[in-house]
């Protein structure tokens, strides 16, 4: 299977083309990576690439419960036992740097953190917290000069802290409603100073973010996630999304970063990304282009095989199968995750998935995701 040949990832060589998706699990208490992390990530390094689940840059970014961070030294050194087991299994990793922006709530926060975003709007929905349970979102505080140059700082300061801590490199989450999307996208972004309006000044934020991560730490060490057409936190739709997204690549493919990560959502009822969007955004940037929502062993093949994308990320059907790649390479049948233990606080759906020799065939999880 060409899935399965090794590739190049700008300078890095990768064993297979098979990205493990960066995703949320909220198994970071205190928000410290911890041993059953590292557990986690190193049953899942049958992968070419992993991309963690998002890391906060600075308190200001913890909006989720336990989740971890790349602020500090004793955060720092959690991710270097992380980093250093994964590469003893031959698998690269990159660390998705993440500023969750408005999407947060304090109780989830320290007490002199805040909640930002380009502009001050509510936020429709709930947002966990472990000790008041779902609450509504508060509105966030409408971002100052500082408050912006401040942010772009503690994202380059953290993929710094990413390659003391033994990353291959990292990823911006500039999809899915957080802070760099909020910037991208008209709706979230009412601002009339250089950070809003037009849509150069839009896409400013999150240009600058990876000019300067870019020069930090090497072009070739540095990737972005996006996500045109999503809706996911409270994201509206807006036109002109394709002539955005072609801007945004044109302008990443000068910087010479290594690889866009392109999100979509629709497998599990998110609004169609047309391919005429993925086709413009991998046709306007000359680096790696990763394509990731709802891939099974098939459909990863033919989009490989198609030259459609230079690798295939997968995220569910890696939480109930962490011999994921081996179960491609020998046709076995994908797991179904438990998605009642998603985000829990232990082990339960998140290190106790069975590899397919300890499962029997006659239970429902020998079914494909």
């Amino acid at each position: 299977m060409k899935l399965l040949e090794k590739t190049q990832l700008g300078t890095l060589e990768l064993k297979n083309k098979v990205v493990m998706c960066p995703m949320t699990r909220s198994r970071a208490i205190g928000s410290i990576p911890n041993d059953l992390m590292k557990e986690y990530y190193t049953q899942r390094s049958g992968a070419g690439l992993i991309i963690t689940e998002g890391i906060a840059p600075s308190p200001n970014a913890l909006g989720y419960a336990r989740i971890p961070g790349l602020y500090s030294k004793e955060q720092i050194d959690g991710w270097k036992n992380i980093t250093r087991a994964v590469h003893d299994k031959g698998t690269k990793i990159f660390a998705q740097i993440m500023h969750t922006g408005r999407v947060g709530h304090p109780d989830n926060m320290p007490d002199d953190a805040e909640l930002l975003a380009p502009s001050a709007l509510p936020m429709a929905g709930t947002m966990w917290t472990d000790t008041g349970g779902a609450q509504a979102y508060p509105i966030a505080k409408e971002m100052t000069s500082n408050d912006i140059q401040n942010a772009i700082e503690e994202i380059v300061q953290a993929s710094k802290n990413a390659i003391i801590a033994g990353f291959d490199g990292i990823e911006v989450l500039a999809a899915t409603g957080f802070l760099p999307d909020t910037f991208l996208n008209p709706k979230t972004n009412l601002r009339t100073d250089e950070y809003g309006g037009s849509l150069e000044n839009r896409m400013r934020f999150t240009i600058e973010v990876m000019q300067k991560i870019a020069d930090a730490i090497g072009k070739d060490k540095t990737g972005i996630r996006i996500s045109p057409y999503g809706v996911f936190n409270d994201m509206p739709l807006y036109e002109g999304t394709e002539e955005a997204f072609t801007y945004l690549a044109k302008e990443l493919s000068k910087i010479g970063i290594t690889y866009v990560h392109m999100v979509d959502h629709e497998s599990v009822g998110a609004p169609h990304v047309p391919g005429a969007v993925k086709e413009l955004v991998k046709n306007n940037f000359e680096g790696t282009y990763i394509a990731s929502g709802g891939f099974d062993a098939q459909s990863a093949e033919a989009e490989i095989s198609d030259g459609i994308g230079d690798l295939v990320a997968f995220g569910k059907p890696f939480i109930a199968n962490p011999d994921l790649v081996e179960r491609i390479r020998l046709g076995r049948p994908f797991a179904k995750s438990d998605a009642a233990t998603h985000y829990g606080a232990t082990e339960k759906g998140y290190t106790d998935y069975p590899i397919f020799e300890n499962q029997s065939m006659a239970t429902d999880e020998a079914q494909n995701y």
